[in-house]
């Protein structure tokens, strides 16, 4: 038992890195814990301890840890009482969200810790008697198992990236403050931080493991350690104080709305009123400052867009000032209703169109819906039946073409990486992140950092509730909004053409990585 909350508070401390306590420096330290927890459990004590937990629970308590504390804001849902659940019901619904993507994400650290554990059961054979070979026997194994490690890690992560519920990748846990670190995320996106975070917790570990009798090697795995840390973030600075061009003839004036429609009255007629109202006037108002284009929230204006947009004020805003913009509302697609951001030309007429990709489960899709759809309509009042966009869409607007995300899709880096490599050349991002507790917009925010900073991008990020913002290529955040608040914001972001590694090869480290990682499988199964 004394093993298993070991392992549930190095979770908990990785847990502390993300909002709302941001201890980033914790995630450098946090996997220590059950590094060594699992490579003491393939050495069995004497004598032995039947009650000695297995690396499946060690794992299951270290990711519970760590993804039930980051992601608690899925709680933030509760109450529903608003849009007709009861009170019971909503809290249900609301412990069921948090605990099922809790064990979603655990599951990978289940997978990792038992992995490690199969690996490290096989024992480099040495001499004994032979003190030299002992310490190169340890050295070895010690290597073999902190390239293994961070192989599986990755390749785990991904896998899960594949996955509808996608957040709490190792890399996070540095943004948006560790700016020098998050750099190197340009060599092959998440998974270069990922990778960096395990090896470096690997390597401590490995150090703490090693006995008095091969001290001095234990000494020079700790310089190793701290070695790799300092060098890995000086050349992560070298790379974050790189001036970033400003040509004006690359400038876009961009208009930010943050309407502050509070979900309780979003899709009542109140709710539409104060929208078309605040929206209009935002507008109207941003369009007077000489912005180029102006930038709404998801589903800023609720309301299907077709024919009868025309009699809304703010299409006639439009009309009148003459001024694109960006209109986060509805769409049809096929029988059912897309999550859609409209590029309306200052003459009124629709000039690109994006649909959400990337859907949150029951929230907006059914995950096996000709099973579970008619039980979610009874348990849940939820219109969780909306039309994914294609992937590969491309969004050209009349300032250049756009990496754009709604919502969801700023968590899944190869969505923009994609439209980068197709010539995206800044980023703009709508969200309403209103239906989550406060910690859930910062955490957006993060993931939105880090696409910038991927695939050296400006973005600006338009929310309904908090945090909207301006992001350079660097990952600075320029400008932020307040959290439930009506903002207007007019700022300059520039168009880019450059190309990251990441963006020309995608993630090719994780494949490297796994190369290696079943290479020291093979190679220490034939050390046996």
């Amino acid at each position: 038992m004394k093993k298993i909350v070991i392992a549930l508070i190095g979770g908990m401390l990785m847990g502390l890195t993300p909002a709302p306590v941001e201890f980033w420096p914790l995630a450098w330290f946090a996997l220590i814990p059950l590094w060594i927890l699992i490579r003491n459990s393939s050495t069995p004590p004497s004598p032995p301890l039947p009650l000695s937990p297995s690396p499946l629970l060690l794992g299951l308590a270290w990711g519970c840890g760590y993804h039930g504390l980051a992601l608690f804001w899925i709680t933030g849902v509760h109450p529903m009482t608003w849009m007709g659940v009861p009170w019971l019901a909503s809290l249900a619904i609301a412990l069921f969200c948090w605990i099922f993507i809790t064990l979603w994400g655990a599951a990978t650290v289940v997978i990792w810790s038992v992995g490690m554990s199969f690996f490290n059961k096989s024992k480099i054979q040495v001499d004994s008697d032979r003190f030299a070979s002992v310490r190169k026997s340890k050295l070895i194994d010690s290597l073999l198992t902190i390239v293994f490690g961070v192989a599986l890690w990755c390749g785990l992560e991904y896998l899960w990236s594949l996955t509808p519920l996608w957040w709490t990748s190792l890399s996070y846990t540095q943004s948006p403050h560790n700016l020098a670190i998050l750099q190197l995320s340009q060599i092959s996106g998440p998974s270069t931080i990922t990778a960096i975070i395990v090896a470096i917790n690997g390597l401590f570990a490995e150090a703490i493991i090693f006995n008095k009798q091969i001290f001095k090697l234990k000494k020079q795995f700790f310089i190793v350690s701290f070695t790799c840390l300092i060098i890995l973030h000086i050349t992560g600075f070298l790379l974050y104080i790189r001036p970033v061009d400003r040509q004006s003839e690359a400038a876009i004036e961009v208009g930010i709305i943050q309407g502050n429609i509070p979900n309780e009255i979003k899709l009542e007629s109140s709710g539409w009123r104060k929208a078309m109202a605040g929206y209009t006037k935002g507008y109207e108002t941003l369009a007077d400052r000489g912005v180029d284009i102006i930038l709404t929230p998801e589903t800023a204006l609720p309301y299907l867009w077709d024919s009868s947009y025309q009699y809304l004020s703010f299409y006639q805003a439009i009309l009148d000032k003459k001024v694109p913009a960006w209109v986060g509302t509805f769409a049809k697609k096929g029988d059912r209703l897309s999550n859609t951001l409209f590029t309306i030309t200052g003459t009124g007429d629709i000039f690109s169109r994006y649909d959400k990709v990337t859907l949150v489960p029951l929230g907006e899709f059914i995950p096996f819906e000709s099973i579970l759809g008619d039980i979610v309509d009874i348990l849940s009042p939820l219109d969780a039946r909306r039309a994914a966009g294609d992937p590969n869409q491309i969004f050209d607007t009349p300032v250049g073409r756009a990496m754009v995300g709604i919502c969801y899709d700023s968590a899944f880096s190869e969505h923009f990486r994609r439209q980068a490599a197709e010539g995206g050349k800044f980023i703009i991002t709508a969200s309403n992140n209103a239906h989550y507790s406060d910690i859930m917009p910062a955490q957006h925010h993060a993931q939105d950092v880090m696409r910038a900073i991927e695939t050296d991008r400006w973005a600006a990020r338009a929310t309904n509730t908090g945090y909207s913002a301006i992001v350079d290529p660097r990952g600075r955040t320029l400008w932020i909004s307040g959290i439930n608040t009506y903002e207007l914001h007019a700022d300059t972001i520039y168009r880019r053409q450059t190309k990251t590694l990441y963006v020309r090869w995608g993630d090719w480290l994780t494949v490297i990585l796994l190369i290696f990682g079943v290479g020291s499988w093979v190679f220490k199964s034939n050390r046996d």
